[in-house]
């Protein structure tokens, strides 16, 4: 990684603003139920700590429109608080007086947490004068926020061009392990893509195609696919838009793309008429009836994917296989994480659906790597700049 981190600059009674991703999923009552992202941070904040900065930390929390009670930080606060055995309170605002006299009080070592940067518009505006407000609060600047690098707003790329910027901890990983995944690949190199619509995924599609040795299709948007070789898919989803894309790939790839040879499939979506109501079988491909839909991929296709894991020395996956949100339609994820956790080779999952299956199986302690981002692994892996990478201080 060509960008400079922490470890590159003095930090000792600095004031440091750092971009961190506390956007965790929280129950009504504010419990939080998940702090991974939390505690990714931690080797961040815990280095700006010892090194006696005073550290201000940035983050939003969901989608509010404007200032939204339910989306305060407020739990997370108290949460980073008993992580680190030490006071983070949480300013009210991000900008303005109030935050200024918080931040001039701070003495080498304190940590604060200002509120829900997305409470201003201006944030996903990336307004230029919201931008220089949180920058006039800070000396330096730490993006340590993967999963909101591909977003070029206020306090992601905007306070960079402002303030001197470098990576943090858990950023320098994630670009070192993606990164390495791609440009100098332990072989065989396999990539697995599931999820819904290939629309999402062509750009990434194109790129891992001219660096992997074989590429994986499952989850909904293998249907397309299916489609694209003249099989009849029943109500599976399907990007009729992106059809002659499937089959370019589908004549060029050969057998490096791999697909499914069985599905699951449905009498009806179990999100329509609840999961006890929907019939299964398991069918082969070409033999899906009119009238069912394809929900997960079956045991001679579990069979196939797993072999060809076992025999890979690096793996990056981004996407379900299933949905895997349903009991009866979790063994095909359940499966490829099953087969990545007993594989010797890299494992790294991309971030969003396939990160929080391997977090819910439990098979999170065996990956490589897990990433914290999901659209910004994707972009990542189709080679798209990220704008919050971009925007920090090469070496």
């Amino acid at each position: 990684m060509n960008k400079k981190t922490l470890k590159d600059i003095d930090v000792e009674g600095k004031r440091v603003l750092v971009r961190v991703d506390l956007n965790v999923p929280q129950d009504e009552n504010g419990a939080i139920t998940d702090d991974n992202r939390i505690t990714a941070a931690l080797p961040t904040i815990n280095y700006l700590r010892e090194h006696g900065a005073r550290t201000i930390l940035v983050s939003h929390l969901g989608r509010p429109k404007g200032v939204t009670p339910k989306y305060t930080l407020a739990h997370v606060a108290a949460h980073l608080s008993r992580l680190i055995d030490q006071d983070v309170p949480l300013i009210p605002d991000c900008i303005g007086p109030e935050v200024k006299s918080a931040v001039d009080a701070m003495t080498n070592g304190d940590i604060l947490l200002l509120e829900n940067v997305r409470f201003h518009p201006e944030e996903e505006k990336n307004d230029p004068e919201f931008a220089a407000q949180l920058a006039s609060l800070a000396e330096l600047y730490v993006n340590d926020a993967f999963g909101t690098a591909h977003r070029a707003h206020a306090s992601t790329e905007g306070v960079a061009k402002l303030i001197p910027g470098v990576a943090g901890f858990l950023m320098e990983m994630e670009l070192d392990y993606l990164g390495s995944a791609l440009d100098i690949p332990k072989r065989p190199f396999v990539a697995i893509l599931g999820g819904a619509k290939v629309k999402d995924k062509i750009g990434v599609i194109q790129a891992l195609l001219t660096k992997v040795d074989t590429l994986i299709i499952g989850g909904g948007m293998a249907y397309t696919f299916l489609k694209a070789q003249g099989l009849e898919i029943g109500k599976s989803l399907l990007d009729e838009a992106n059809l002659d894309f499937c089959r370019d790939v589908l004549a060029t790839a050969g057998d490096k793309l791999q697909l499914p040879v069985d599905v699951v499939i449905t009498s009806g979506n179990p999100f329509d008429i609840g999961e006890a109501a929907c019939e299964t079988r398991t069918v082969k491909v070409n033999d899906i009836p009119s009238d069912w839909e394809g929900a997960d991929i079956g045991p001679e296709t579990i069979s196939k994917f797993s072999a060809i894991i076992a025999n890979s020395a690096t793996v990056v996956w981004n996407g379900p296989m299933g949905i895997f949100e349903f009991s009866k339609f979790a063994e095909g994820t359940r499966a490829v994480a099953e087969a990545l956790s007993l594989s010797s080779a890299i494992t790294i999952v991309g971030g969003g659906d396939s990160a929080a299956a391997v977090q819910q199986l439990g098979y999170a302690d065996k990956m490589t790597h897990i990433s914290t981002g999901g659209g910004a692994s994707l972009e990542f892996l189709e080679g798209k700049p990220l704008p919050g990478v971009v925007a920090l201080q090469n070496k």
